[in-house]
């Protein structure tokens, strides 16, 4: 494996590195204590191109490849977790599912905007009795002449209250099970579309996530994603590049509370000396760069996976595991090296801690994740 990053590679980590630590960083505290999401600076990632890195020219997009995508979330989440998921969610899951799944038409009328950032997207599949069991959907959507009309809930929708472009997934047929679940693409001007309670976080403060009604929502036939009753398949395959995504941002969340640990180790000096030069504190210091560079490699291979056209369900679930792991552990781990400080919000390691947590749970859970691993193993 070639572990040298081509020029455009570089090109775009170094843009992105640079972004997130002028604009993102500085205002990432204040956001998490106002829960007031950074639209402004969301908005520059679109005129930037950050949002469509992956995707051709000819939609907007930077004509990039995933890999440099991946990097982008990994260095906007060291600085902020709650514009790294937001972006995640635009590309990996709204953009992705359009894009390997709609017709020339439907690329051409959604694919522009959200590369662009002049919409912003959202991946609408989980619901109140539909979580690690997606097969659950209660949505359902009738066909009607020329339309359809969905009625049901989503909720846990991130990016939901601030979208204008939601993949929305519901019932054509209920008595085929999985293979009566078909995708739409849903307008936030449709007729008897709402977003419902916004939730209350205990980290991602400032990501919008709530609640998407549907009551006798009309949508035009030909906004169907794909065929009736594909829907399951296109929500699957496109939570695969999710969970890579995802990955990103806990390697991304467990890079920057490293950074931030090792400059306080530095400074703070207990017994005469640096806290560096205890032995056993140092060790610390040298599990969180082992599990930090064996998920870095990880989350590489699956971007490349993707990228090179190679099966990437299984590398996929290895990276997410592994990466939103570390992110728990090296957080956790920082906040107990800087003692009773980390656990106060003048510092960010209680923040990113919080951040944490989330990533071991969304885009399929660590345990699904072993599942999809251990299914392969024995298939």
């Amino acid at each position: 494996m070639n572990f040298q990053f081509t020029k455009e590679q570089e090109l775009v980590r170094q843009m992105v590195r640079e972004f997130a630590e002028n604009e993102i960083k500085p205002i990432a505290a204040e956001s998490d204590q106002t829960g007031e999401f950074p639209m402004e600076n969301f908005k520059k990632l679109g005129k930037y191109g950050c949002f469509g890195i992956p995707f051709p020219t000819e939609y907007e997009g930077a004509g990039g490849d995933y890999l440099s995508y991946i990097l982008a979330v990994e260095e906007i989440s060291k600085a902020c977790a709650t514009t790294g998921i937001a972006l995640s969610v635009q590309t990996s899951l709204c953009m992705g599912a359009i894009w390997a799944f709609s017709n020339e038409e439907q690329k051409k009328k959604y694919m522009p905007g959200l590369c662009s950032g002049r919409k912003l997207g959202c991946f609408g599949l989980t619901e109140p009795n539909a979580g690690t069991d997606a097969s659950g959907q209660q949505t359902i959507a009738t066909k009607e002449g020329d339309h359809y009309v969905l009625n049901g809930q989503k909720c846990f929708i991130t990016n939901a209250p601030i979208a204008d472009v939601f993949v929305i997934f519901a019932m054509t047929d209920k008595s085929k099970g999985v293979k009566g679940i078909s995708a739409f693409i849903v307008e936030k001007d449709f007729p008897g579309i709402s977003i419902g309670k916004v939730e209350d976080k205990m980290g991602l403060r400032a990501a919008q996530v709530g609640e998407i009604i549907l009551e006798n929502c009309i949508v035009p036939a030909e906004n169907l994603l794909g065929r009736e009753g594909r829907g399951f398949g296109i929500a699957m395959k496109t939570l695969d590049g999710g969970r890579i995504g995802v990955a990103a941002q806990g390697l991304g969340i467990a890079e920057g509370a490293f950074n931030e640990i090792k400059e306080y180790m530095k400074e703070r000096k207990q017994f005469g000396k640096q806290l560096f030069k205890f032995q056993g504190l140092g060790w610390m210091m040298a599990e969180m760069d082992l599990k930090i560079e064996q998920a870095r490699y990880l989350v590489y291979k699956a971007a490349m996976d993707k990228e090179q056209g190679r099966s990437y369900s299984v590398s996929a679930a290895r990276a997410k595991w592994a990466a939103t792991d570390c992110a728990m552990y090296v957080t956790t781990e920082a906040v107990q090296l800087m003692g009773g400080y980390g656990y106060i919000k003048d510092y960010s390691l209680e923040r990113m801690m919080r951040d944490a947590k989330i990533t071991q749970i969304y885009e399929g859970t660590n345990q699904v994740q072993r599942m999809v691993i251990s299914g392969n193993i024995f298939k």
